[in-house]
Parts: C-alpha cells; sequence; structure tokens
C-alpha cells in the first residue's frame, strides 16, 4: 500500500473514532440528558436505552435482509396453508371462508413513527401515531400484498381487526388501497372500540364465517389467553397453542413494541423506569 493511501486510512479513522465518541449513551430520560454535537456540526442526541433500542430494531426492521425473509416465509407458509384449506369447495349452506388478520407490523411497517419519536427523546405518543395514520405512509411487509390478492382471488373474505381507532379509519384505508391491498371496504375493517382485546370482534366474523387463518405480530391477535401482564402465563400460551403456529396462528416478527413490554414491565411505566427496569431484568455475560 502506498505512503499517500496510509495517510488516507489513517485520516479516516481518526475522524470515525472522533465522531463516535462524541455520541453520548446515558441511562434516564432523555429530557435529563445534555445534547452533544460532532465534528461535523450535526447533533448527537444523549439516548435512552429503550430508545436506543427502538432504533436498533427499526433498523433491523427497514434495513436487514433477514426481516424481509422472515416475512416472506410467513407469507410463504400463510399461502401453502390457504391453498391446502381452499383445496376442497365449499358445500352449500357452509359458512363462507375468512382470513383475520392485523395490520401494523402484521401487514404494513411503521416503524418511521418509531424513529420519528426517539429521535425526539420520546416514547410513543397517540397525537404522533395519529398524525402518522393520517399520513398513510406506512409500507407493506415483504410478501404481504401478494398473500392477500392470492386470498381474495380464492374467494375468501378478509377482515382487517386492527387496534387502530376509528379516527384512524380514512387514512388507514387509503394506506392499503395505495398499496394494493384487497377488500379494502368499510364492512371488512374492525377498530378497536372500548377494549383492545380483539375476542369480540373475531366472534363476530365467526357468526357468519369459518375463520381459516388468523395473522398477527402479536399473540393477543390470536387468542385472549395471551393478553394478560404476565410473562409466565404468556409464556405458557405458546405451549399450549404450540400446534397452531405455522397452520391457523401465522406471526410476524416485530422486536419494536408489542404485548411482551407491559408483561416484562408490569404495565406501562414511564421511559426512566423502562430505562432503569432494562438494567435489572436482561441476562448478561458473566465477568
Amino acid at each position: 500500500m502506498n505512503t499517500n493511501k496510509l495517510l488516507t486510512l489513517g485520516a479516516s479513522t481518526a475522524l470515525s473514532l472522533t465522531l463516535l465518541s462524541s455520541c453520548v449513551i446515558a441511562i434516564g430520560s432523555n429530557k435529563e440528558q445534555n445534547t452533544t454535537y460532532s465534528p461535523s456540526g450535526k447533533v448527537a442526541y444523549a439516548m435512552s436505552p429503550t430508545l436506543g433500542g427502538k432504533l436498533f430494531s427499526a433498523a433491523w426492521i427497514q434495513r436487514s435482509a433477514e426481516y424481509k425473509a422472515l416475512c416472506q416465509q410467513a407469507y410463504n407458509i400463510a399461502t401453502e396453508r390457504l391453498v391446502a384449506a381452499t383445496s376442497t369447495p365449499l358445500a352449500s349452506g357452509e359458512k363462507r371462508w375468512a382470513i383475520v388478520t392485523d395490520i401494523d407490523e402484521t401487514i404494513v411497517d411503521n416503524t418511521a413513527n418509531s424513529v420519528y419519536q426517539a429521535l425526539k427523546g420520546e416514547d410513543y405518543s397517540q397525537p404522533s401515531w395519529d398524525r402518522w395514520c393520517d399520513q398513510a405512509d406506512a409500507v407493506a411487509l415483504q410478501g404481504a400484498v401478494e398473500f392477500f390478492r392470492k386470498a381474495d382471488a380464492l374467494g375468501v373474505d378478509i377482515y382487517y381487526i386492527s387496534n387502530r381507532d376509528e379516527v384512524n379509519r380514512a387514512g388507514t384505508k387509503k394506506n392499503l388501497r395505495d398499496l394494493g391491498f384487497p377488500q379494502v371496504e368499510d364492512s371488512h375493517f374492525m377498530f378497536k372500540d372500548k377494549s383492545s382485546d380483539k375476542t369480540s370482534r373475531r366472534n363476530e366474523v365467526l357468526k357468519t364465517h369459518n375463520i381459516l387463518m388468523l395473522l398477527g405480530d402479536n399473540l393477543g391477535d390470536f387468542d385472549h389467553f395471551f393478553d394478560v401482564r404476565n410473562e409466565a402465563v404468556r409464556d405458557q400460551g405458546v405451549l399450549r397453542f404450540a400446534a397452531e403456529f405455522g397452520k391457523r396462528f401465522i406471526v410476524l416478527p416485530n422486536p419494536n413494541y408489542g404485548a411482551w413490554e407491559p408483561a416484562m414491565n408490569g404495565g406501562y411505566p414511564d421511559l426512566k423506569t423502562k430505562d432503569g427496569k432494562l438494567t435489572t431484568i436482561l441476562r448478561t455475560q458473566r465477568k
């Protein structure tokens, strides 16, 4: 290697180390930390472990081929199961076929909102979420649109059961329609009313349909058993329903948020409390 290249490499490495050292990672509320500045003049925010985790998981979801492959794998399995389940035509008087699906992090990716909040030093915010839904900018998960179009072609009714609020209906429908999802009609959407428990909404579908499959990123999308703030009980549920996963239950990966958080935290504490808990409950390497 010539001398000029060595000098260039050395300067580049030194600059990288300087930029890295300017970043501050601190435990506690972001509002309590001082803002630092990098040599480039760009702001480098002090960040809580929780919000840093939101950013890093969002990076994996948005950028990694592995995440796309996992989503495609889930929808490949769902397609195989659906084709098999609909191979025998409906008999006269038999209930129509249906699929029940969640929306967020099951068919569309909303991590842009998580990134936006984290970079402001804030956790989830309902007003920010509502604005995001109105913008209708979520992107489809790998394989999702193709799967639901296949279901539609097979004569399967699709019910979008979501814990978005009714005020999000217009933006949600626009977003899904723009992405090419089928059956984007009011009668096929069931938004949260008073409870985030989806049991009653699933039961409404069961009155007129045979539910062939359920899709979700949160285990409460499949059964009420998982709607508890208790990690041990939820773990037991995985064993109880083990035979359903990959058959009637198709789970999409979501490390960014979910019911596992209140189960871990015993509810919805403030950001500083969440950060403190992370330092005490996670397994770590022995010294």
